[in-house]
């Protein structure tokens, strides 16, 4: 009998952090951040400032990135490859809206990380997947106030995509404390969070403490 090999065990799922939607201080913001990164494990921070101009994106980036980095933090900035080229972030993250994974590879070169939204479709993931991406985002999963959301996928999108694809996944929108652990469950490598961060009453730092405690336990 041919002797089977075991696969070796899936890592813990890791918290990804978003930025609020609006910096109004950008200086206190940065406080929170610090504070937050020095508390866990945080994966990426993707600096997410949809209305926000060229310059205060660039700001933001300028102010927020070398924390980041100083935790080992990768940071992502979203929609603009050719700000995040410009402003030296670790990757971009698009949306089906924006440059599509390929030209974001091509602006940001062989080494960046690339993040790619799919809403609730595996069909987009597989081509973001097969275009280059190094992770698929799928969401909303829960209802969130952060953004407006149309795309409901249910949690067993993860676990499908967790048995046939190599490619990370992300699970967003509207993940907590509270219901982290079965979205980390059902395949999710990372959590994307943002508001069950910087409005959780413990503050942020207390919020990160908890999202490691639950995701390494969450199996």
């Amino acid at each position: 009998m041919a002797r089977q090999t075991a696969l070796p065990p899936r890592p813990p799922c890791q918290l990804y952090l978003i930025t609020p939607p609006v910096l109004a201080d950008l200086e206190a913001f940065a406080s929170l951040l610090e504070q937050a990164l020095s508390a866990g494990e945080v994966a990426a921070l993707q600096i997410r400032l949809k209305e926000a101009s060229d310059d205060q994106i660039k700001a933001a980036v300028t102010q927020l990135a070398p924390i980041a980095q100083a935790y080992g933090v990768a940071v992502i900035l979203n929609d603009r490859p050719d700000l995040a080229k410009a402003t030296g972030c670790d990757g971009v993250h698009v949306g089906q809206d924006d440059a599509p994974v390929a030209e974001a590879r091509r602006i940001m070169g062989p080494d960046a990380m690339i993040g790619a939204t799919c809403h609730d479709s595996r069909h987009l993931a597989m081509e973001a997947a097969e275009a280059g991406a190094d992770y698929v985002a799928f969401g909303a999963f829960f209802p969130t106030d952060t953004k407006a959301t149309t795309h409901r996928p249910e949690l067993t999108e993860l676990t499908i995509w967790q048995e046939t694809m190599e490619t990370p996944c992300v699970a967003i929108g509207g993940i907590t404390v509270e219901n982290a652990a079965q979205v980390a469950a059902a395949g999710a490598d990372f959590v994307a969070v943002s508001a069950g961060v910087w409005n959780h009453p413990e503050g942020p730092a207390g919020a990160v403490r908890a999202f490691n405690t639950v995701l390494a336990t969450a199996f």
